[in-house]
């Protein structure tokens, strides 16, 4: 079978010939339906800092964000069967993920799991959106609902509105939070009624006399992180997600004088994943996408690297 596999810092994605996998042991293998293309695809291509996750070597099959079908299973894993809908949470047992370390990933008609990536996917929830909320949806999730602990009535500001962006500020006004969100992008800002926003702006500060409770910046820019902390209510909370930048020049006043929280959440769990599942399959979370061909996504890489893309671009699989 073919896979898209990195190469190394500053090399594109190859096209190899590479072996299919089989089931050992504690594991089982999904047949591809879907699998997202991702912001972190581009920076793992372009940023040094990237190869320290490689240490098993390379060429690795890229992509973490994917979902499919059992289609073969191993020792100990007669819980599962052939022919079950699994979307695949990226963490692997042994702290990388799907597509990184030893563990190849979604860029490939097949791959290896372990029960640790599966999770069932809803027969009302199709093989995309159950592929996007793998990494999108189950770090937006885990990022605004359990680390920022978002609830009914809580004024919450979204930094980015983009794949992580749009699914966290959509779940926040599903459970009734009033929310606020930042995007760059005019025609992304356009999807402030779809999403339920009470406002949105190009920059959060905007937002500084609405004396906002949570920010969560899904951008990371480093002058988002900055803007964010000048724009929360005494004892509001920042949780940082995205790394645009991983570095932000940030002012210390804002936070000793209003006893300010700084949180950063990283990915999410299984039951981050089901809880995403659960509102998908209500028909009320249902994020733009741009679905493609396995043969799209080293130009899907491009178009993300150069910006300005609405949606997440979803690779469908015959």
């Amino acid at each position: 079978m073919k896979a898209w596999q990195f190469m190394g810092t500053g090399n594109p994605l190859q096209y190899n010939e590479v072996e299919e996998p089989h089931a050992g042991p504690g594991e089982v293998v999904v047949d591809v339906k879907a699998s997202g293309v991702c912001h972190s695809d581009v920076t793992t291509l372009d940023d040094p800092g990237w190869m320290s996750l490689f240490q098993q070597g390379l060429p690795r099959t890229m992509g973490h964000e994917s979902a499919g079908v059992i289609s073969e299973v191993g020792e100990g894993m007669g819980h599962w069967k052939v022919g079950d809908r699994v979307g695949l949470a990226p963490l692997t047992p042994d702290g990388s993920a799907l597509g990184y370390g030893k563990w190849d990933g979604g860029f490939a008609p097949k791959l290896r799991a372990t029960d640790a990536n599966l999770v069932p996917l809803p027969d009302e929830v199709p093989f995309d959106l159950g592929a996007m909320a793998t990494d999108a949806g189950l770090t937006a999730y885990h990022a605004i609902m359990v680390v920022g602990g978002a609830k009914e009535g809580m004024k919450v500001g979204v930094i980015g509105l983009g794949g992580l962006g749009y699914i966290g500020a959509r779940c926040a006004a599903l459970i009734g939070s009033e929310v606020y969100g930042a995007e760059i992008n005019p025609d992304t800002r356009e999807l402030a009624d779809e999403i339920g926003l009470a406002g949105v702006a190009d920059s959060i500060d905007a937002f500084q006399d609405k004396e906002l409770d949570l920010i969560v910046d899904y951008a990371g820019f480093g002058t988002t992180t900055s803007a964010a902390i000048e724009t929360l209510a005494e004892f509001g909370t920042l949780v940082q997600v995205g790394m645009g930048r991983l570095e932000a020049t940030i002012s210390t006043y804002p936070i000793i004088i209003n006893q300010l929280s700084i949180r950063g959440s990283k990915s999410g769990t299984k039951e981050d994943l089901a809880g995403i599942y659960e509102l998908m399959r209500t028909g009320k979370l249902n994020p733009p996408m741009n679905r493609i061909t396995h043969a799209d996504i080293p130009g899907a890489i491009d178009k993300l690297r150069e910006g300005g893309v609405i949606g997440r671009f979803i690779a469908m699989y015959e």
